[in-house]
């Protein structure tokens, strides 16, 4: 078992980190969109997603590609396998627009309904986050791997509530607004996949995401990381993520943790609507 899953693990590594250093490139040259919406994207998403689906092709030829741009790649790849690997190639491309080096290059692989390894890489920071299921979480900085775990704490009052940055006239729903008055920080980036390495590096306890029809690319590599880094991963209402549902679409809302604090995240959560 010792090389369980590292040639993946090597492979989604690079291409995280080749399609990281095209972005860069184009995050030089790129001008700044103050008002970029949710729904952005770019061409550099489109090339960051080329790179990554060539690259984990022509390693794993037999593997099954879902990931969030049409590309050509994507078009003429295998849709269904026993193992697939699921690919955001720029989450958060509003921190891209934007210029605030909030988004990732999320790589995750999927063999039925677990999600077994995942990649969240961080151009601007030159940080990555990944974790093999079975074997740790760990982030690599300044060409250094560190395992990483989630907070031991257990107070919410203390808590650290990760979200993506509040929008002008929209208020949160009564619901998070309980989970939100819990903690003691709020801390607002972009990328789903950024706030979950936060939780799995213990720089934060919770992330809360209310949307109602985000995909598993939004989350699928992130999951891993939490769960890895000891932290626990569910619904809004505590039941386990599914994935590879129809249009890869996630329902019900999720909350990541770092386990200690997530009974009352879920509590705090009841009342909100969701097809469970």
């Amino acid at each position: 078992m010792a090389d369980y899953l590292q040639e993946e693990l090597r492979i989604a590594l690079d291409a995280a980190h080749r399609a990281g250093a095209m972005i860069l490139e184009e995050y030089g040259r790129f001008e700044v969109i103050p008002n970029a919406p949710a729904t952005i994207s770019t061409h550099v998403d489109h090339q960051s997603q080329e790179i990554i689906l060539q690259t984990l092709q022509q390693a794993f030829p037999q593997d099954a590609l879902c990931a969030e741009e049409a590309t050509i790649t994507l078009a003429e790849a295998r849709t269904v396998a026993e193992r697939i690997w699921v690919v955001d190639p720029i989450d958060g491309t509003r921190g891209f627009a934007r210029k605030n080096g909030q988004f990732s290059v999320m790589i995750g692989l999927r063999v039925g309904p677990d999600v077994i390894l995942g990649v969240v890489h961080e151009p601007v920071f030159n940080r990555t986050t990944y974790a093999v299921k079975g074997r740790g979480c760990f982030v690599l900085q300044h060409g250094e791997s560190q395992r990483c775990h989630v907070s031991p704490l257990e107070n919410p009052t203390e808590g650290r509530l990760t979200q993506s940055h509040t929008k002008p006239g929209k208020g949160p729903s009564p619901a998070f607004s309980r989970l939100e008055r819990s903690a003691h920080q709020l801390v607002e980036t972009y990328s789903a996949g950024v706030k979950m390495a936060l939780i799995a590096r213990g720089e934060a306890e919770w992330y809360v995401n209310t949307e109602i029809g985000f995909k598993d690319w939004d989350i699928a590599a992130g999951h891993i990381l939490v769960t890895e880094a000891g932290g626990h991963v569910t619904t809004l209402a505590g039941s386990p993520i599914r994935y590879g549902e129809p249009g890869f679409v996630q329902r019900s809302g999720m909350i990541a943790s770092n386990g200690h604090l997530h009974a009352l995240a879920v509590q705090q959560m009841k009342d909100f609507p969701t097809p469970e």
